[in-house]
């Protein structure tokens, strides 16, 4: 069969792959598990970023004592890392296919040296036929260092390995016009650009095991979608969903966020996803921030800086903030700070952060 799709990155919410004690849900992870066996033996290459581990490790645990979040999780997660992982080999060599984990933190991915190491390794795992299954290392993380859930990474993920189209899957059909209680209302098929901002018809709770919910989801396949790739969110629970949703022909109700016709460069897709590793913070009057957002293609120059806020080197990643303290972008700097400095105002420099390097908001 001839799919829609021939790369594709599936994250797998912690909903989908847990029943309402916590404990792991064998029967649904199995029967995903088989649906990206025939997905992989058709020559789709596919990373799983894969939720679970903290609520299979919680559903193991019976603590004396209470422990704090952060503590709680790193226990969790060693426990239940190693389990979810060990399901997820038995499960894939029933067909033959071999898996690897990798785990990763919000930090290794915050240099693009660090960044590139890992794009490396996973597309040696793709070349050798072998399934990356990530996961954020919450051993090691601590809280201002976690992405804000699975979501979150995943959308760094597929972006950083250029994948056609990032599928998200929760435990509901997609985002809902209203409250899906109420009679009359219906899945939003399909996000258009320009019309990404879905903000009056989410719900704010988040999920049971999970970090997120269907807020972060909506921001992540926005600014994914924009970057030039197709994201849908869909029912993880339903038979057959992965197939069905590559399937050219496909009429299975979910949501899809229709890609931006022209896709960012490589560098732009990291520099997009580093907002978080920002070191400093350049801010620019009005007219840098209308040539900015302008049709033309400008970089920040020092002659529309008003100042800069934070210590940094060449090379790392600053924010780009308007005289109203309104973030408009970020990118990565060709000075470091000090020398930064001594340019504010001054013409004929070459830019402070060269529009190649530049994405924004």
């Amino acid at each position: 069969m001839s799919y829609k799709f021939k790369k594709i990155a599936i994250k797998i919410g912690s909903n989908v792959l847990t029943q309402k004690d916590g404990t792991l849900d064998l029967p649904r992870m199995a029967a995903l598990v088989d649906q990206i066996a025939t997905l992989h033996n058709a020559g789709v290459e596919i990373i799983l970023i894969s939720s679970g581990a903290v609520a299979s490790g919680k559903s193991e645990l019976k603590l004396a004592k209470k422990l704090d979040s952060v503590s709680s999780r790193q226990l969790f997660s060693a426990v239940g890392q190693a389990k979810l992982i060990n399901h997820y080999y038995e499960l894939f060599r029933k067909h033959g296919i071999f898996c690897g984990q990798v785990l990763t933190t919000k930090e290794n991915l915050g240099s693009r040296r660090h960044y590139l190491n890992q794009k490396n390794c996973m597309n040696t795992m793709i070349e050798n036929k072998v399934i990356p299954i990530v996961n954020e290392n919450d051993t090691i993380s601590v809280t201002e260092l976690m992405f804000t859930d699975n979501d979150e990474l995943s959308g760094l993920i597929a972006t950083m390995m250029d994948m056609q189209a990032l599928i998200i899957l929760s435990n509901v059909d997609g985002i809902y016009n209203g409250n899906p209680q109420e009679e009359g209302v219906s899945v939003i098929s399909e996000v258009l650009p320009g019309k990404r901002n879905l903000s009056e018809y989410i719900q704010t709770s988040k999920s049971s095991f999970g970090r997120g919910g269907m807020q972060t989801k909506t921001n992540i396949a926005g600014k994914v979608a924009d970057e030039g790739m197709e994201v849908i969110i869909a029912n993880g629970k339903k038979e057959n969903i992965l197939p069905d949703l590559l399937d050219k022909q496909s009429s299975t109700i979910c949501t899809r966020f229709v890609a931006a016709t022209k896709e960012a460069s490589s560098v732009k897709k990291w520099i997009a996803h580093s907002n978080d590793f920002a070191k400093g913070e350049i801010h620019v009057n009005a007219g840098a921030k209308e040539a900015l957002l302008g049709n033309k293609a400008t970089s920040v120059l020092f002659v529309g800086v008003t100042h800069i806020k934070g210590d940094f080197e060449k090379d790392d990643i600053v924010k780009i903030i308007d005289e109203k303290g309104i973030q408009v972008g970020v990118g990565k700097t060709q000075y470091e700070s000090v020398k930064a400095r001594q340019l504010i105002g001054k013409k004929g420099q070459r830019p402070l952060v060269h529009y190649d390097y530049l994405y924004l908001d």
